[in-house]
C-alpha cells in the first residue's frame, strides 16, 4: 500500500489514538485492542477440473465481551490473516457504536469469487464444517454474514450445512444472517447497508453550521457524488441517494470510471456493466481510464465504497470531495486525515457509516431465535 502501512496497523494507530484521550488502564486498552483468536485453516478441495487445491481460510473473533461475535466472510484471492483481524477489530467497535449486542469477528476463503458455483458451494461448505468443528460458528457462539465477494447464496450454503451438522439444535437458522428471505432471512437486509450509508450522509448532511463551513446547503437536494465501487453496498447507496435527490456525478470500478457534468442513470449504468462487463463505452459520460483519477475529479460528496486505502497522503491534497463518507472499511489512511483536515473536508467514518448491514443482520437473528415473524410478534 502507498503510505506503507497495513489495514491492521491502521486500525491500531487510529485506536491507540483514541486510547491516549483515555484514562483507562494499559491493560484494560490492551484487551480492547487485541484480538481474542484466529483460526487459520487449510483443507482440500476437488474443483471442475477434477484436480484437489489446498483452500486457505480465516476466522478471526475479536472479542467475546458480549456474544454472539458478529461478521461477515470475506472471499477473494487477496486476503491474508493480518486484514481478517483488521475488520473483526473494527466489527467490534462498530457494534458498540451503533449498541448492537455482538463482538466483533470476521472471516475470509482466499479464492476466486468469480469461481464456478458448484466450487465455491463445496468450499463454503467444508468451511462451514471446519468451523463448526472447532465450534466457531453457531448462533450463540459467531455468526457469519455476506462481505465481500459473497451474498445471499452463500450464507443459504452455510445455514444448510450448519443444519445438517446440528440437526438437534433448535435455533439452527440463526447460525448465520444475510440468508434468502426463503431461508429464514429478513426482507431488506441485501440493500440494509447502501441504505444505511444513504441516511448516515442525510443525518450529517442534516447540520446547518457545518454545512455552512464546508459551503454547501443543508441536506442532499442537488449534491454532487462520487461513487467508489458498484458491489452491493456502492450500487445500494449510489440508488439511495439518487432516490434522495443527489446527483450521481460519478461512479468507478477497478477498470476505470465515468464523469459527467450533468447526472448519471444509476440503474442504467449497472444494467450496462452487467451486460458488457465494464463501465467502458457507456453512453452520455466521459470515461476515465483509472478509478484513482475518478475519485479526484469535482464533486460535493465522495463515497468510497471499495477496499481500504484508497485515499493516501500522496493523492488527499487532490480530492475535491468536501464532504467525504467512508462506506467501505478503512478508505482513509490517518496519514490523509490531516491533510484533508487542513482543507476542511468532513470525513464521516466507516464504523458508523456502514453499520446498517451488521443493524439489520441482528434483527434477523432475532427472528430466527424467536421463532415467528415480526409481523405476528407485534399484533
Amino acid at each position: 500500500m502507498s503510505d506503507g502501512m497495513s489495514l491492521l496497523e491502521t486500525v491500531y494507530r487510529q485506536f491507540d489514538q483514541a486510547a491516549s484521550f483515555t484514562d483507562y488502564e494499559p491493560g484494560l486498552l490492551q484487551q480492547m485492542r487485541d484480538c481474542n483468536a484466529v483460526y487459520h485453516l487449510r483443507f482440500p478441495v476437488e474443483m471442475d477440473n477434477g484436480n484437489v487445491e489446498v483452500i486457505e481460510a480465516y476466522r478471526a473473533e475479536h472479542s467475546y465481551h458480549r456474544l454472539p461475535t458478529k461478521g461477515g466472510i470475506r472471499i477473494s484471492p487477496h486476503v491474508s490473516a493480518d486484514e481478517v483481524v483488521a475488520l473483526a477489530t473494527l466489527m467490534s467497535f462498530k457494534c458498540a457504536l451503533v449498541e448492537v449486542p455482538f463482538g466483533g469477528a470476521k472471516g475470509a476463503i482466499v479464492l476466486d469469487p468469480r469461481s464456478p458455483d458448484d466450487v465455491r458451494r463445496r468450499v463454503i461448505r467444508r468451511y462451514t464444517a471446519e468451523l463448526s468443528r472447532k465450534n466457531f460458528i453457531g448462533p450463540s457462539v459467531d455468526v457469519p454474514a455476506p462481505d465481500y465477494g459473497s451474498g445471499e447464496q452463500e450464507m443459504g450454503w452455510i445455514a444448510d450445512t450448519y443444519r445438517h451438522l446440528r440437526p438437534n439444535e433448535l435455533d439452527h437458522w440463526a447460525c448465520v444472517t444475510g440468508k434468502p428471505v426463503t431461508l429464514h432471512g429478513i426482507p431488506g437486509r441485501s440493500q440494509a447497508t447502501g441504505l444505511g450509508v444513504c441516511d448516515g450522509i442525510m443525518e450529517a448532511l442534516d447540520h446547518g453550521d457545518d454545512m455552512q463551513a464546508l459551503g454547501l446547503t443543508r441536506g442532499l437536494e442537488g449534491k454532487r457524488v462520487i461513487v467508489q465501487g458498484l458491489g452491493n453496498v456502492g450500487s445500494n447507496a449510489a440508488s439511495h441517494l439518487r432516490e434522495c435527490g443527489a446527483r450521481v456525478v460519478g461512479v468507478a470500478e477497478y477498470e476505470g470510471g465515468l464523469y459527467t457534468d450533468g447526472e448519471l442513470d444509476v440503474e442504467a449504468v449497472l444494467d450496462y456493466r452487467a451486460e458488457t462487463g465494464s463501465l467502458h463505452g457507456f453512453p452520455g459520460a466521459t470515461w476515465i481510464p483509472s478509478s484513482a483519477e475518478t475519485i479526484e475529479q469535482d464533486c460535493d460528496i465522495l463515497v468510497p465504497a471499495a477496499i481500504e486505502g484508497v485515499i493516501t497522503s500522496e493523492n488527499a491534497s487532490r480530492i475535491q470531495a468536501k464532504v467525504i463518507a467512508e462506506a467501505s472499511n478503512g478508505p482513509v489512511y490517518p496519514d490523509a486525515e490531516p491533510i484533508l483536515a487542513e482543507r476542511g473536508t468532513l470525513l464521516i467514518p466507516d464504523i458508523y457509516l456502514n453499520a446498517g448491514g451488521v443493524t439489520v443482520s441482528y434483527f434477523e437473528w432475532l427472528k430466527n431465535l424467536s421463532h415467528v415473524s415480526f409481523d405476528r410478534m407485534y399484533k
